[in-house]
């Protein structure tokens, strides 16, 4: 897709949203073409998430205690039924 600078102005946002979707964007300007691509795509939604800490940092996960109050509590919620 080829648009004026005008054109492009007026139409920013939804152009850069057309690039970012891996359309070709290109714009004319005193007789000279530019494209508007986003500097690195992307592979999927999943590649743009960032990763969130869960557990608490410094939290040892490999501890036992939590597994075994967790197993006593089911025990007791199961025995109820």
């Amino acid at each position: 897709m080829e648009v004026t600078i005008t054109q492009f102005r007026q139409e920013l946002f939804d152009l850069v949203s057309k690039a970012m979707e891996g359309s070709e964007v290109w714009v004319s300007y005193k007789g000279r073409r530019f494209r508007v691509a986003p500097e690195d795509q992307p592979k999927g939604r999943l590649d743009r998430m960032t990763r969130l800490d869960v557990i608490t940092p410094g939290y040892d996960a490999d501890t036992s205690s939590l597994q075994e109050e967790m197993e006593r509590a089911w025990e007791k919620d199961w025995s109820e039924l």
